[in-house]
């Protein structure tokens, strides 16, 4: 028996936080999809990222049945490098959602998980020839062309008329991390307005090129949604286009004091733009990625150390390996002691991971109720740039998805072991 009960109290209950097929047990334990935190512990260890596999289908769903109800021509893309796991692509290409790839790894993942390239689009600032052969040999629907460099690679590997957009710079900066900002005028990402006039010009006297339209993409967790309509005004000036792909960005609630667009201000905003400033027909294409993606994962840790020093250190078995977003952008999170979910906060703690850098905090200032060795925390809204940074710093090994769904767990993807990372050293073993 299950039920929606407060997490903490009034003023900490994390429970809309976590994913929509979350609840607390009678006796305080978290259960996702179905299945109680403890069990998925013993099952498959921690740290881990348990994905709830109908809130993932559930938020497509928004988008893409959202946008089609705004603008009958439209079509969504995950951006995959939000959470590049095969299962997640196959979730989401037997959703009736395109996928976007920015290299050959992710070109790979998305084969493999049968997603049809006919349904993808390439990205990248950096293409290299062999991608770009890769991409084309595989039958990849749309290049989007970033650079002068890309039209060069693209007509000379070009063996029938290649279908592209070109990127544009659209000169409007959000509000967000400057690492996640890439939609100004100093952006790596891209082409100003009077080179994008030469990259058209060039494109449409190519015969290797056929160009569908124009791509642009503002940044990353942006929790306005008025740029997103600046940008798509900017663009409007270089001429009429069968295709918009107006990219992503929107961002999502990961503390109790986000607030966040949902997801139908974010379209009411975007096709209401296409309405005022693009041509009357013309396709309109976004690519959610962490919106689709965070809000459906925890990731599950085991506290190994609590210690009273200058301040009450709670230590897990996890950190800035299998979460770096909170170190590198300083991104916010919450957490709570998972089999004790309803229990007041009596201490007030830094909750850390085990890598060996003092910025390697998870949540700072993080209210919980007397934590001891042997907790399980959970940690919502990390399914975005979770498993994608997840490295080995001290040796750390990249932990496993597990997808929940009525009551049911399955590994969607192994944790990395000791042995696999060894592998790569392989020929240093020989050395004498």
């Amino acid at each position: 028996m299950t039920a929606n009960l407060p997490i903490m109290n009034a003023d900490r209950d994390l429970l809309p936080l976590f994913p929509e097929h979350s609840s607390v047990r009678p006796d305080g334990e978290l259960a996702i999809g179905g299945v109680g935190v403890r069990d998925l512990a013993e099952r498959f260890g921690t740290p881990a990222y348990i994905v709830d596999e109908a809130g993932l289908r559930n938020q497509a769903a928004r988008f893409s049945g959202g946008l089609a109800a705004r603008h009958p021509d439209s079509e969504v893309v995950f951006a995959s490098k939000s959470l590049p796991c095969l299962a997640v692509y196959k979730l989401f290409a037997a959703a009736g959602l395109s996928i976007d790839v920015a290299g050959a790894g992710e070109l790979i993942m998305a084969l493999a998980a049968g997603a049809s390239p006919a349904r993808m689009y390439l990205h990248g600032n950096a293409k290299t020839t062999a991608e770009l052969t890769m991409a084309l040999d595989a039958g990849v629907a749309t290049v989007v062309v970033d650079n002068f460099d890309d039209i060069d690679r693209l007509e000379q590997i070009a063996t029938r008329p290649q279908r592209v957009l070109i990127r544009i710079i659209p000169g409007v900066a959000p509000e967000t991390h400057e690492s996640q900002s890439t939609g100004g005028a100093d952006s790596k990402f891209g082409l100003p307005l009077d080179q994008a006039r030469e990259a058209i010009a060039r494109i449409r006297a190519s015969d290797k090129l056929q160009l569908d339209g124009l791509h642009l993409h503002i940044g990353s967790q942006i929790l306005d949604t008025e740029p997103f309509a600046r940008a798509v005004e900017a663009v409007s000036v270089l001429g009429e286009f069968p295709v918009y792909d107006v990219g992503g960005g929107l961002g999502v609630r990961y503390t109790l004091k986000d607030e966040a667009p949902t997801v139908e201000q974010y379209l009411d905003t975007i096709t209401a733009a296409a309405r005022n400033y693009l041509p009357a027909g013309a396709k309109l294409v976004i690519e959610p990625g962490r919106s689709l993606v965070a809000s459906s994962c925890v990731t599950l840790y085991r506290v190994t150390t609590v210690k009273h020093t200058g301040r009450t250190f709670v230590a897990v078995d996890g950190g800035m390996a299998d979460n770096l977003d909170a170190a590198l952008t300083g991104q916010g999170f919450e957490a709570a002691i998972a089999t004790r979910m309803t229990a007041g906060p009596d201490e007030t703690v830094q909750l850390v991971g085990r890598q060996c850098e003092s910025g390697d905090l998870l949540v700072g200032g993080l209210p919980l109720p007397a934590p001891r060795v042997g907790d399980l925390i959970a940690m919502p809204v990390t399914g975005a740039y979770t498993y994608t940074l997840a490295n080995n710093y001290n040796g750390a090994l990249k932990p496993p998805i597990v997808f929940v769904r009525d009551g049911q767990a399955r590994l969607a993807a192994e944790r990395e072991t000791h042995e696999h990372v060894l592998a790569l050293h392989r020929p240093a073993l020989t050395w004498t």
